[in-house]
């Protein structure tokens, strides 16, 4: 992964973001899915913009399917938004970079 992104698991979702302390965001992708890679490049800017503020992670839906069914993840891209490990936001489809940066400041701050 490039930048500040982390690849999570189904193994090790719970010890890298419901343990983390303070505000992580997990994309919900799968390599097939065209507008997951139109927002790779903006999770990459905005891991480095926030570095030290939130934890930006990628999960393969495709090879973690526990994870995704248990966040009733149903469409993706799919970003989830915890803080302390909840659930707080989630933001569906491929948006804007501003639309994006506005929930990192908002979850940050």
């Amino acid at each position: 992964m490039a930048g500040n992104l982390v690849a999570v698991t189904d193994a090790d979702f719970e010890q890298e973001i419901e343990k983390h302390a303070g505000v992580s965001v997990v994309d919900f992708w799968a390599t097939w899915c065209g507008p997951c890679r139109m927002i790779a490049p903006i999770l990459e800017q905005l891991s480095v913009e926030f570095a030290g503020k939130v934890k930006v992670a990628k999960l393969d839906v495709d090879t973690n399917q526990k994870t995704s069914m248990r966040f009733n993840v149903r469409s993706i891209p799919t970003l989830l938004f915890f803080k302390d490990g909840k659930v707080v936001d989630q933001v569906i489809g491929a948006v804007p970079k501003s639309a994006l940066e506005a929930k990192f400041k908002q979850h940050s701050a």
